[in-house]
């Protein structure tokens, strides 16, 4: 029997790692939901994540997916019955992992699976908040609709995720270029001029000196700082992949100054837009606020999560609850608690996301404007040292030099 390694929340609002023995992972999720624990990830033991892993054999591109969701809201809408829908769409798709992913979604359907139940079937393909929406939509008959209303939250994510990745290009390729100046300089330039200088007498400026020797030792002890650095490297990975290193990890990042804002933020625009989506297909605020919790991938912030369903559930207020997490921002908590009074909850969410979408553009380019000073300063200080270390020594003999 295989087994399946288990970051739950329980009841109680702790977060634990259990290692939990089944026949299938779908049975694990609703043996486990309905002992009341939250599931937070499932990865089977020696294997891929069960809940990332590809689907077999091939991944599902993100512009397939919102064509093809485009697509069958569009044939709902015009009358076609959802099985026909589906089997239409299939017919026009060209080979591939998404096409067998529907096919067996359509084969289970034929079964008397509920359309929501058959996708369930594929998480690594329709992740639990699009499942979710499914099935608000089959409660309400009002499925195209859902579908639209999913596609338009999950492009806003996509283009979330994109300016982070545009942002972080620049910079990221600034460091990388001072990393290879270094390299280069350490291991090429300063050698050469290091063997000039070793024909000579004359004494060295301390400054050459320190830059000649860190170079020398470098070149003398390339052969296992090498593999020294890509070892460190590697095993900082795979430590803050553990949940003690990622804790660590994620607690540190909170604490830096406008990077802690900027994920807090992200991490609103992200919370309160999935709930809406799912508020505004039917779900139960209970429901909407368990499933969207899924979005948060920060530790910190989401071991909060699980105390905030708790409060839910004994009766509080969505605003007293995530007033008590304390890391939303004051703006989102007077919004989130103006919608809850006034009954315009999922208005007010959807208000929530727009304003911290905006207001990361901001926050992205104050981050973008203050890293890339640093790391050109950077770049600078390392050339000129090195030029110093370089050119004081000829400057030296040529002042020395007696003229004729």
């Amino acid at each position: 029997m295989p087994e399946f390694t288990c970051r739950l929340g329980t009841p109680g609002g702790e977060i634990v790692v259990r290692t939990i023995e089944a026949d299938a992972l779908g049975d694990l999720k609703n043996r486990l939901q309905h002992e009341g624990f939250r599931i937070f990830s499932i990865e089977q033991a020696g294997g891929a994540s069960a809940f990332t892993a590809l689907t077999r054999g091939g991944s599902v591109r993100i512009e397939d997916f919102f064509l093809f969701n485009q697509q069958f809201a569009t044939l709902l809408r015009a009358g076609l019955p959802m099985l026909q829908a589906i089997s239409t769409l299939i017919r026009r798709m060209p080979e591939g992992s998404f096409r067998t992913v529907l096919e067996d979604v359509e084969r289970r359907i034929k079964n008397g699976a509920a359309l929501s139940e058959a996708l369930t079937a594929h998480p690594t393909v329709f992740p639990r908040l699009y499942t979710a929406s499914i099935l608000a939509g089959e409660r309400s008959g009002e499925l195209d609709k859902v579908l639209m209303r999913y596609v338009a939250h999950a492009k806003s994510m996509t283009e979330l995720r994109r300016k982070l990745k545009k942002t972080l290009t620049y910079p990221v390729v600034l460091i990388t270029a001072a990393i290879g100046l270094v390299v280069m300089l350490t291991t090429y330039v300063i050698p050469k001029f290091a063997t000039l200088y070793e024909s000579t007498e004359s004494k060295l400026p301390a400054i050459t000196e320190y830059v000649v020797g860190v170079s020398k030792f470098t070149q003398d002890n390339l052969i296992w700082l090498a593999p020294l650095l890509i070892g460190g490297l590697v095993a900082g990975y795979l430590w803050g992949k553990t949940e003690a290193g990622g804790l660590l990890i994620d607690t540190a990042l909170l604490k830096v100054p406008l990077v802690g804002d900027i994920i807090r933020q992200t991490t609103a625009a992200r919370l309160t837009r999935s709930m809406a989506t799912l508020l505004a297909g039917g779900l139960t605020l209970l429901e909407a606020l368990e499933i969207s919790s899924e979005v948060v991938t920060n530790r910190v912030l989401l071991a909060t999560m699980v105390q905030t369903l708790r409060l839910i559930r004994e009766g509080q207020s969505l605003t007293e609850a995530l007033d008590q997490a304390g890391w939303l921002p004051p703006m989102a908590m007077d919004m989130i608690g103006v919608g809850e009074k006034s009954g315009s909850l999922t208005t007010m969410l959807d208000e929530v996301a727009t304003f911290y979408d905006a207001e990361l553009d901001v926050r992205l380019s104050s981050l973008t404007t203050i890293i890339e000073p640093i790391v050109l300063v950077f770049m600078a200080s390392v050339v000129l040292t090195v030029l110093l270390a370089l050119y004081l020594p000829i400057l030296q003999f040529v002042s020395e030099k007696p003229a004729h």
